[in-house]
């Protein structure tokens, strides 16, 4: 365990070469900071945390700058996060809530957490697995054809052209779709199959073959589309950090072309507080020079997705998990909404 007065060196170093991007020297702290030792004593614990591991000297005579251990511990030791100003939360909330369907909401989310952190931005779209049905709608477009809508507690709509045996009339169309909500509305994807298991027997004879075929393309809808989506923004951002990747920036952006990766790392995230994985801690080779900062967002208590940022592991700590959450809790606002 570190002493505080070590600790609160760490923090100094931290915050300066992430403002900086200079090795930090213990002249320059103690011109900084008040920490109210003299500047041998900040010269010795930096040597004992060198030693430790948390801090390293790039080449001779040179500052130190923090190693992948050292930013763990100023993670692991952050007070709080840094908390948007009234301005930043009313900018939020009016770019997202001017959203007109999920597709759009995710898109603005990424822009905006781009924009925010300046870095890459990742965002899940909801999981269906995990929504709950808000509404079915049957919609008459032929005699012998139907649309099937299906809209979920995330704002997620799902549309199927259903081709019938034989004509199926307003009236019935109207029962079907009445039946439907009465059963599965405000229920769990996974209840869906039993709960319209014997509806069919509630229709007359000729009938039973088309509700039968509606069945069943609304429960090839459940399973068809359990595919997880994400998009991604801001990868231009990288540029401004070449000094921050000093071999090639290469394995990063390769890394983040691979949908399986990014939705690995954001399923790391826990459901409900912030994750944050620093350097070596990402298990990809290619993003072992680099931070993710996710948490999972939702309409209600539990999250249906996850979002977060991708960037150096020189990153403005908390600042970026404050943006990171106060944008998952508004898009969580703008989907109950929706």
């Amino acid at each position: 365990m570190l002493s505080e007065r070590r600790l609160e060196v760490l923090r100094a170093i931290v915050q300066d070469y992430v403002g900086t991007q200079e090795p930090v020297g213990s002249k320059a702290l103690t011109e900084r900071h008040n920490l109210q030792v003299s500047p041998a004593t900040v010269r010795n614990d930096m040597a004992a945390l060198e030693e430790d591991g948390y801090i390293a000297q790039p080449h001779t005579s040179a500052g130190r700058v923090p190693t992948d251990k050292g930013y763990r511990l100023f993670v692991d030791k952050l007070a709080g996060v840094k908390p948007l100003s009234s301005p930043e939360r009313r900018a939020i909330q009016n770019f997202l809530g001017g959203a007109v369907d999920l597709d759009d909401v995710v898109g603005r989310t990424v822009r905006l957490l781009a924009q925010l952190t300046r870095q890459v931005a990742v965002v899940q779209y909801p999981s269906l697995t995990r929504s709950t049905v808000r509404h079915v709608e049957l919609l008459s477009l032929a005699p012998a054809r139907l649309m099937l809508v299906l809209i979920t507690d995330t704002g997620r709509v799902e549309q199927r052209m259903i081709d019938c045996p034989v004509p199926f009339g307003d009236a019935s169309v109207a029962d079907l779709r009445a039946r439907l909500n009465s059963r599965i509305a405000g229920r769990r994807f996974a209840e869906v199959p039993q709960l319209v298991e014997n509806l069919a027997d509630a229709f007359e004879g000729d009938e039973r073959g088309t509700v039968r075929t509606v069945l069943s393309t609304l429960l090839e809808t459940l399973v068809e589309e359990t595919e997880e989506r994400l998009m991604i923004g801001g990868t231009a951002n990288l540029t401004r950090f070449g000094h921050d990747f000093p071999l090639t920036i290469r394995p990063v952006l390769e890394a983040l072309e691979e949908q399986v990766v990014l939705l690995k790392l954001l399923g790391e995230a826990t459901d409900s507080g912030m994750t944050v994985r620093i350097g070596h801690e990402n298990a990809h080779e290619g993003l072992t020079s680099t931070s993710v900062v996710a948490v999972g967002y939702g309409s209600g208590d539990e999250a249906v997705a996850k979002l977060g940022v991708v960037g150096p592991t020189r990153m403005d700590y908390p600042g970026t998990m404050g943006a990171v959450r106060a944008v998952a809790r508004y898009v969580g606002q703008i989907l109950a909404e929706k």
